[in-house]
This record gives C-alpha cells, structure tokens and sequence, in this order.
C-alpha cells in the first residue's frame, strides 16, 4: 500500500516546475495521493493565462492531479470558492499546504527599518494571514487525522541581512503554526512547517537565495546544499499518517545549518584564501 493511498489534498503555491509546493507535490502524487491545485489569478489583460499555464503544463496528463484554480489569497470570497471546488471533488481532504509569500520589491530590498506601512500590510497579509484564512476555510472539510503544512525560512529566527521583511513575516508565520496547531489540536488536525535552505525558485531569487548556496554548503554539517527532492519527501512525511503525533513543529531541512554556531568549516577556507593572498 502506498504511503499516500486513499488520501487528498489541496495543494496552495505552485508557481512552476521550481516551486517548493511543487516538489512536495510530486512526492505525494508518486505515493497515490489526490491533489487539488490553485495558481495565481491571471491578470484581465493577459491573454496567455501565463500563471495557469504553467502550472497546467506541469499537471497535465497526472491522473492525480484532479483540478487546478484560480486563488486570490487575500480574498475570503475566491477563498471560499476555491474550498467548496475541493469539497465538491473530494469531500473531506486529508492534507493542506500553504506555500505563499510575498513583498514588494520596494519594501523587500529595502532595510526593515524603511519598510512602508501599506509594503508592511500586504506582506503580512499574503505570506502570514492567508495561513489563518486557509486553514480557518478548510475546517469544516479537514479530515478527522488531517495535516497542515507551510513553508518558512530561518531568516524569521535569526537575522539574515537581505532577507529583510520577509523575515518579519516568517517569524509571524512560525508563531502562527504554533497557534493553529493548538486550536485545531482537538478536531485531529496537525499544524506544521517546514524551514527549507536556500533553493532555486522563483521567489528565492528576489532575497538573494543565490548568493547563499554556496555559503550554506560551506557552513552546514553536510557540506552541502539541499535539493527539491529532499524538501519534497520532508514535506511529505509532515502532510502524511507518518507524522502523527508532531504538531506545532517547525522541521529544518538545511543539512543542519540552523544548529552551527560558528562557521564551521568555513573558517579553514577564509584561512587558506588569506593565506593566498598573504594576508594574516
């Protein structure tokens, strides 16, 4: 029997073949689970339906795949919409996963301190309160042992110049997981989330999650970087039977960056490249 077997779920944050959501995804449709997808709505103008045509390219032909719609998470209307598509498919659903955030470049790359009040607002709003205003929607059709998942990032932790307000919202997000799990502990519902290292997506490249690949690799225990894989079968195992009893976790998948209290062994490659340079 296969891990996801007999389940369903509603998948939140797909962007394209790069995204966190989709590397989850993956590894639950491959374990026969039953998926639900949302894309970003399309703008009137754009006649090519850019957002729903990339990811319809990436579940077209998954017999796992069951539908894919529009969703608009600062709005409770298309909220709602979106939660009774997914009752009329699959009734009750056993697994959720919010995998949204956004900033305005103005006030992401920018310091904190600068941020504006309406940049504040908005960041908070999509990449923090949508994960109140999904799980609160879904409620009446989660499942009785059913698991929520969302996607943060250690810069809401620990400063991580560059990462900026979007850190603010993740510590707001963490706080949140916590919250949630505590109030839909007693309906079965388990509420957890992931801290993914840097990885190439499309919303990495606006914090520079470029510039730290190779950092992380050279810091972390593993001496490595972490792969989509290896997000996708950690989210996977949260989203799935095999995580019960964890709830209000927030689960590291970063080779162990986050325990490193120095740079480890990092400081034998600043000490060799001082030595090339002739410097003490």
């Amino acid at each position: 029997m296969q891990l996801f077997e007999g389940k369903k779920g509603l998948i939140v944050g797909v962007a394209n073949n790069h995204s966190i959501a989709w590397a989850i995804a993956e590894q639950i449709m491959a374990a026969g689970g039953q998926c639900g997808f949302t894309h970003l709505p399309d703008k009137p103008e754009d006649d090519r339906k850019k957002n729903q045509h990339r990811v319809s390219k990436l579940i077209e032909g998954n017999p796992n795949a069951k539908f894919l719609v529009p969703l608009d998470v600062q709005s409770n209307e298309n909220i709602a919409e979106v939660m009774e598509k997914t009752k009329q498919e699959f009734g009750e659903i056993d697994f959720l996963l919010h995998s949204v955030a956004f900033a305005s470049l103005e006030d992401l790359r920018v310091p904190t301190v600068q941020c504006s009040r309406e940049g504040f607002k908005l960041a908070m709003d999509i990449s923090a309160y949508s994960l109140i205003a999904l799980t609160n929607a879904a409620r009446p059709i989660l499942s009785k042992n059913s698991s929520v998942c969302a996607m943060t990032y250690y810069g809401g932790e620990r400063i991580v110049p560059g990462y900026n307000m979007m850190g603010v919202c993740k510590a707001a997000l963490d706080s949140i997981v916590k919250y949630l799990a505590f109030d839909l502990g007693p309906d079965g519902v388990r509420v957890n989330a992931i801290s993914a290292g840097p990885l190439k997506t499309l919303a990495s490249s606006a914090v520079g999650a470029k510039e730290m690949l190779e950092m992380y690799a050279a810091i972390a225990p593993t001496g490595d970087g972490i792969t989509h894989e290896q997000v996708g079968k950690a989210g996977s195992y949260l989203l799935s039977d095999m995580s019960q009893g964890v709830t209000a976790e927030i689960l590291h998948v970063d080779g162990g960056y986050n325990q490193m209290g120095s740079p480890g062994r990092m400081l034998d490659v600043v000490k060799e490249m001082k030595g090339q340079l002739g410097v003490k």
